[in-house]
This record gives C-alpha cells, sequence and structure tokens, in this order.
C-alpha cells in the first residue's frame, strides 16, 4: 500500500475527486468530491453535502472506492475506502468547514455547500493508476528551503527584538526576504471584535496601514474567528470571491473606503492565528499569484512564527501596563506653523479626516484626537502610555487593552499618509506629536 503521506498533493483539492459505491443490487454510482481531507495514514475524511445517492449505498455496504489527483503532477490515485464513522463538530470538522467555506463563497455558493458533517474512512488500500503517457515532472516548490532551520533563526531574531515594531518588522522582513513569502502582512483585531485591521505588511503595491476586513469572511477573516490555521493550495476554482468582496465593500456608502492590499488574483493563500491562552491577537497572512506556494512545512512554520508573535505582543502590553515610566512631559516651547489643517472628528465611530481625507477609526481615532485637542488647547506634544490608559474618553479596557499595537497602527498610518501629524516614540512609555501647523477641529456627531 503506497503510503498516504507521499500524496498529500493529492488532498488539497486542487481537481476534484471521484467516488463510486454500488446500490444493494450492485448497481453503481459515480459522483464528483470537491475535496478529499488527508486525516492520518490510514484515513481520510470527505464533506457531507450533497450526496444522497452516495450516502444511502455508503450506509447499506460501509464501502467506497476514490481516485484522487496530484494537482501538482497529474498522478492519480486509488483509495479502497470503509466508514467508520460521522461527525457533527470538533477540530477537524471545523478545520474543514473553514476551508469549505473559503472555497464555496469562491464559487458564489456559500449558502448551499454549508457542511452538515464530515464521514471518517479507513484506507484499505492505495495503489497507482498508471498512467497512458508519461506525465510531466512536477514544477519545484517555490518554498522548497527547509523551514526548520529558517524558523529557529526568526525565532531568536524575534526574541531579541526590545519593542513591540521592532518585533513585527523582523518577522516580515525574514518571511518576505529568507523564506520568499512574497506578500506578507499582519493583522489585528479591532476595539469592535468585528473586523481585522493590518497593522504591517511587506510585498505589496501599497503597505495598506489601517485596512480593514470582516472578522469571520474570508481567508483571513474564517482563520481568525474559527483561530484555527487556513491554507487553500489553489484558488482558480472560482476567482469571482475577491471581486465580490471588494464590490460588497464599495457598494457601501461610506468614505471610510480603505481595502486590503491584497492581490487581484492569488492562487495560494495562507492565514494562521496569533493567540495567546486562547486570545486572538493577530492573523499572520500571507498569498502568493502561484499554485501551491505554501505546503505544510509552511503551515508548520508560520504556526510556531504567529505563537511567538502573539505572546511578544501581550508581554509588550504587560510590560507597558505594570512599568511606571515618569509623569508627562512638556513640549519645549517651539512656534509652530501659522498655515493651518482641517480635523473632523466623528464620535460614533472614532473616525477622523485630515484635511477631507480618510485616517483612522476606533482606538486609534479617537487617540489622535485626543492628543490633537490636547495640543491645540496646551501646545502639549509629549504624552506618556501611562496618562492615555488612564483616559476614559478612549475607551480602553482596564486590561489587557492592545495599548501598543493600536499606538503602532496609529504610527505607521500617519507615516503613510504623509501629512501634517506625526507620531514618534522618542523612549519608552512616551509618545511624541510632531504636528505641522494648526489643527482647526471640527466635532461631528
Amino acid at each position: 500500500m503506497i503510503s498516504l503521506n507521499s500524496i498529500r498533493d493529492s488532498f488539497e483539492g486542487v481537481i476534484p475527486s471521484v467516488i463510486a459505491t454500488t446500490d444493494p443490487a450492485g448497481m453503481p454510482n459515480i459522483s464528483y468530491l470537491s475535496h478529499v481531507y488527508y486525516v492520518d495514514e490510514r484515513h481520510v475524511a470527505l464533506s457531507n453535502q450533497f450526496f444522497s445517492k452516495t450516502a444511502a449505498n455508503v450506509r447499506s455496504s460501509g464501502l467506497a472506492t476514490v481516485m484522487v489527483v496530484d494537482g501538482r503532477s497529474g498522478a492519480q490515485h486509488i483509495l479502497d475506502l470503509t466508514f467508520r464513522h460521522s461527525e457533527e463538530n470538533g477540530e477537524l470538522f471545523e478545520r474543514v468547514a473553514s476551508h469549505l467555506a473559503v472555497m464555496s463563497a469562491k464559487q458564489g455558493m456559500a449558502n448551499v455547500m454549508k457542511l452538515r458533517s464530515i464521514d471518517i474512512y479507513r484506507v484499505e488500500d492505495c495503489r497507482a493508476i498508471i498512467p497512458v503517457a508519461p506525465l510531466a515532472e512536477a514544477p519545484a516548490s517555490s518554498t522548497s528551503s527547509p523551514r526548520l532551520p529558517l524558523t529557529a533563526n526568526l525565532a531568536n531574531a524575534i526574541a531579541s527584538q526590545v519593542d513591540a515594531e521592532a518585533m513585527l518588522d523582523c518577522a516580515l522582513d525574514v518571511l518576505h526576504k529568507q523564506f520568499a513569502f512574497p506578500n506578507v502582512m499582519i493583522l489585528v483585531p479591532d476595539d469592535s471584535g468585528e473586523k481585522l485591521t493590518t497593522i504591517a505588511s511587506r510585498g505589496y503595491a501599497r503597505f495598506g496601514i489601517g485596512s480593514e476586513t470582516p472578522m469571520g469572511s474570508g481567508t483571513i477573516g474564517i482563520a481568525a474567528s474559527t483561530r484555527r490555521p487556513l491554507r487553500i493550495s489553489d484558488m482558480r476554482r472560482g476567482q469571482r470571491y475577491a471581486s465580490a468582496v471588494r464590490a460588497a465593500f464599495e457598494a457601501e456608502d461610506h468614505t471610510l473606503r480603505n481595502p486590503l492590499p491584497t492581490l487581484a488574483e492569488p492562487l495560494s493563500q495562507l492565514a494562521v492565528p496569533m493567540l495567546c491562552r486562547g486570545r486572538l491577537t493577530g492573523v499572520l497572512f500571507v498569498e502568493s499569484p502561484n499554485s501551491f506556494a505554501f505546503g505544510h512545512e509552511d503551515e508548520d512554520a508560520l504556526l510556531l512564527v504567529a505563537s511567538q508573535l502573539a505572546v511578544g505582543l501581550t508581554l509588550s502590553e504587560l510590560e507597558r501596563f505594570d512599568s511606571r515610566p515618569p509623569e508627562t512631559r512638556t513640549a519645549s516651547p517651539t512656534q509652530p506653523k501659522q498655515t493651518s489643517f482641517a480635523v473632523r472628528y466623528f464620535s460614533a465611530d472614532g473616525s477622523i479626516f485630515i484635511n477631507n481625507e480618510y485616517v483612522i477609526r476606533g482606538v486609534p481615532g479617537r487617540l489622535l484626537y485626543t492628543l490633537l485637542r490636547q495640543y491645540l488647547e496646551t501646545r502639549r506634544s509629549s504624552f506618556t502610555n501611562r496618562e492615555i490608559r488612564r483616559d476614559t474618553s478612549l475607551g480602553l479596557p482596564d486590561f489587557k487593552d492592545n495599548l501598543e499595537t493600536r499606538l503602532i497602527l496609529l504610527r505607521r498610518r500617519l507615516e503613510e499618509k504623509a501629512g501634517p501629524v506625526r507620531i514618534s516614540r522618542p523612549e519608552r512609555g512616551h509618545i511624541e506629536l510632531v504636528v505641522e501647523g494648526l489643527p482647526a477641529i471640527e466635532l461631528m456627531t
């Protein structure tokens, strides 16, 4: 029997599989399967969605035969299966449901292809189909370098960083350059828990700092909501998803339009949740215009990196919370430029505009409004993390407030906009507001 692990590329769902069963009278029935899921060396799982005739035949005989196809080489294998049991929840069910949710949404069938259960089969035999003509050699993987040494080196590099922002930059730089991942981004949950916001990226035409995607939607959102990694090896079976998401977003009548800087037509995507003690601190996301760009070793490597980033961000928050930096410093008296710039602040959602251009919303928006208001009233430009946490108008929770990531997000968003306001970090526990001109603040409800 051929090892299932040696044909893992056949379980990526790139090319549909075929399942054959027979009824009690011996009449055969053949159906297509969107995906056969690898469980372990002796078991596979099939999603139970439509195949009532197949399901009835399996209930009768307990037997099925499946053909799987390697999407890279075209190699075909036959699996002889014996039905074991069905599952309607649990780790494996959620993993299959997450993958199916992305792929069915791409085909415009999110409500039709909802997973009811998964059927677990024991593999009694696995044998190759001898091709009529020699198969073309499978293309070499774009990520063929060993992952364990690279991951160990990256872990050491992340651990040596002195603050959260340097840690994020280190991780993305290494993943982009040494792992050769063409497009990488890190997103963090916003204060509402309904969206994820880009805090750092590499490989895109624009950084997209502050861009958003809904929780529970798409590869990123589903990985975040389920707290499970999600890897898609070939997305050609329905490219309508990306354009549909953009169209739905743009159909909303608002001016806070800041879509993710994702690829227009990605073929491979991998999203890994960043978890610390069960708490979601972010999502590490990579994608590529090539199919089969990310393998199982890549997924394992990113799981380790994502965990370390989650712990690092959490420790950074705890250190900032527990440390007692000096009280508020006052900026040296300098004469600001006499030019003014318009600031509109919407208290309903914390969104802020500078010179009629959207900047950011939520906690970062409320924070920027507070800093600009105090600057306008007192000319203060230096503030401490400690006093910011004590400001009840920002709506921060008492503990684990993610202030550090919000400050990183705000600083980078202002830097990307290259407007009259910037934020610098002169020393630990302090932020410096750099303003060119006088803000003319208009409060909107």
